[in-house]
């Protein structure tokens, strides 16, 4: 899609269906005045649009063009410039980076229809002179970052049995070309001799074999990098602990926290971030055989700490307890792990939000804060000490569910303080389950399928940290 910036006296309208704002109207509709095609999009009274209205806005406009076959669309500068953005040379850079993601449809395994597919090919903006430059720099800032939650929404997409963890570490290498990021992939035998005994014992049930995925860059040279951790289940079964048909279907996206982590370390490439930065995605199947991980199976952890597996479908956890490990080794300033870590963030927060956790109040905020500015909305939830207690193994060091009682009480909290049992020798570490935010909900104008979270907000906390 081209986004583009034209001063109001040279822009002639020839083909372009113009935008209009109404608070009045029942709904968002496509009308004709004589032969001009007019987008009417119903908004709130304009003082009242805030960030959040102003995203779904953006998204609806795309929307409502694609369904009328409408390619090219036309916006005033002066009826949006005035949205509700405590910053406003932010708008032009939101509205691209939504733009682009209402644009997307995971359309790889289609046939292409006989009148082709209905994606916008471009939006102009008319504006007043002297105001193109500006505009035009925070646009690419924000298609940029939108392509490239496409490309994560478009890996998490793919079905499991074409994104197995060495595909997945293929399509990253491949990804990285022409980019600052090196990447690495340390192999099974690289694995045992670090004495990787959690992923191992998750991948064992599996014929594909594991992949340590590692990016690294070097934007900046600095002693103590920030360090972000991603799940790349490539597939989860659930294990021997089999999930139940209805759970199993989308488990396919058990790596959107990987891709995520991936692709917000290319991006910070590409904007020429000056921050060394490392990405660690352990990827893995999760699967049922005669060589899977039981039930109550004890695994040694990279750590020397020792993991009771009372659940073979906690696995996420058991995996990032490795790659926390790994990180120690760069001493970083900063640790963010992102996983679709547990359900229960769902039944805690809907689909609207990511659940947080971390020890650092300060931190908490900040990254609140960013979710907002981004997009990415997230909420915390408490790491006390009464938790940590939850998980303490009783035949091991750690368990990977509640030690005792219902183990679905605090769900999300205990994955949580499980992973704190790993990270505690990081100055500052956070943990973001993004297990309610792997797909799209139903009513932010996006198409079906992955959502692309957390992509802005790494990007965000990268640029701020």
């Amino acid at each position: 899609m081209r986004i583009w910036v034209i001063a109001r006296k040279k822009f002639k309208g020839r083909g372009f269906a113009r935008v209009f704002f109404d608070k009045k109207i029942i709904k968002s509709r496509l009308i004709f005045n004589n032969k001009e095609k007019i987008l009417e999009i119903k908004t709130p009274e304009k003082e009242k649009i805030n960030q959040r209205q102003a995203v779904l806005i953006a998204r609806q406009i795309i929307v409502l063009a694609k369904k009328y076959g409408v390619k090219k669309i036309a916006l005033d500068w002066r009826k949006i410039k005035d949205f509700g953005f405590k910053n406003k040379k932010d708008i032009a850079k939101v509205l691209a980076v939504n733009f682009e993601m209402a644009n997307y449809e995971f359309i790889k395994y289609k046939k292409v229809p006989r009148g082709g597919w209905n994606f916008v090919e471009e939006v102009v903006f008319i504006t007043e002179d002297g105001e193109s430059a500006d505009l035009t720099r925070e646009i690419k800032k924000g298609q940029l970052t939108g392509k490239h939650v496409n490309k994560a929404r478009e890996l998490s997409n793919t079905p499991g049995g074409e994104m197995t963890p060495e595909l997945l570490a293929g399509e990253i290498k491949k990804s990285a070309k022409n980019t600052k990021v090196k990447v690495k992939i340390l192999e099974e035998a690289d694995m045992r001799k670090l004495s990787m005994g959690a992923v191992l014992g998750v991948a064992r049930g599996s014929m594909e074999k594991p992949k340590f995925i590692i990016l690294e860059y070097a934007g900046k040279r600095e002693k103590n990098p920030i360090v972000l951790i991603g799940k790349g289940v490539t597939f989860d079964s659930g294990g021997l602990n089999l999930k139940p048909d209805d759970n199993m279907n989308e488990m396919h996206r058990d790596m959107s926290g990987g891709a995520a982590v991936a692709f917000a370390v290319i991006l910070a490439a590409k904007m020429g971030i000056k921050k060394r930065i490392v990405g660690l995605i352990p990827a893995v199947e999760n699967m049922p055989s005669g060589e899977s991980l039981r039930p109550n199976d004890i695994l040694k952890s990279m750590s020397g700490k020792t993991i009771e597996v009372q659940n073979t479908d906690a696995e996420g956890r058991v995996i990032l307890a490795d790659a926390l490990t790994y990180a120690e080794r760069y001493n970083p300033r900063l640790v963010i792990d992102v996983a679709t870590l547990t359900g229960a963030s769902l039944i805690t927060l809907g689909e609207k939000a990511s659940v947080i956790i971390s020890k650092d109040e300060k931190l908490i905020e900040n990254v609140k804060k960013l979710g907002e500015e981004s997009g990415d909305y997230v909420w915390p939830l408490p790491l006390w000490e009464e938790y940590e207690k939850e998980v303490k193994g009783v035949f091991a060091d750690v368990c990977n569910l509640r030690n005792q009682g219902n183990t679905k009480y605090a769900g999300s909290i205990l994955g949580g303080a499980f992973l704190y049992e790993f990270a505690k020798k990081f100055p500052k570490w956070l943990h973001i389950d993004m297990g309610s935010r792997d797909h799209a909900s139903y009513d932010e104008f996006l198409s079906k399928g992955a959502a692309g979270a957390p992509v802005r907000l790494l990007i965000k906390l990268l640029e701020e940290y």
